[in-house]
């Protein structure tokens, strides 16, 4: 399945945008959750274009550049929101790095695997500190709607994005303590 085809039906189904927009959403808004390369995002934009499920407008930036603003087709909204109705396996555990290099980590200083933990316990305050500052600075417009909007959709997934986080910290401070002991 080309799931970042729907990644990129969904927002253009939110507003027509350009591959650059595309490129600053998956990079800002989808980050926590998913990841597309500019590399990747212009391909799939073609793909869409070829099975008219998006289309097309060029539009002038300035006097000289032109860029394409791609929109939803009436097709293209059916195929996501047939995609949108499918209900999903429980997907494979996400790939992490860290946790294989700890897996592993028995042949390290036990100085250097507390290291390591410190470390990543470090990234991942700081990580949830931006998600939490996101989410303060947005959620009187994410959380206060009546309805089901993108907006209280995008606060859904932040709010998973912050548990996330918070429950990987508990994980690691878990283990320092143990390693602590260990030692």
């Amino acid at each position: 399945m080309r799931t970042l085809k729907y990644a990129i039906l969904g927002l253009i189904n939110r507003e027509a945008m350009t591959g650059y927009d595309l490129s600053k959403v998956f990079n800002k808004d989808l980050v926590n959750f998913w990841y597309a390369n500019h590399s990747q995002i212009y391909p799939e934009l073609k793909k869409l274009t070829a099975e008219g499920l998006i289309t097309y407008e060029i539009v002038l930036q300035g006097e000289k550049l032109e860029k394409k603003l791609y929109s939803i087709t009436d097709i293209g909204q059916q195929d996501l929101f047939a995609w949108l109705a499918t209900i999903d396996p429980l997907e494979p555990t996400p790939k992490d790095i860290f946790r294989l290099k700890a897996f592993f980590m028995e042949s390290l200083p036990a100085q250097t695997i507390l290291d390591h933990f410190e470390s990543q316990l470090s990234q991942r305050l700081e990580k949830v500190a931006k998600l939490e500052n996101t989410m303060s600075t947005q959620a009187c417009n994410l959380k206060k709607s009546s309805k089901i909007s993108p907006e209280f959709c995008d606060y859904l997934v932040l709010k998973g994005a912050i548990m996330r986080e918070k429950t990987y910290i508990s994980w690691l401070k878990e283990c320092i303590a143990e390693i602590g002991e260990s030692s």
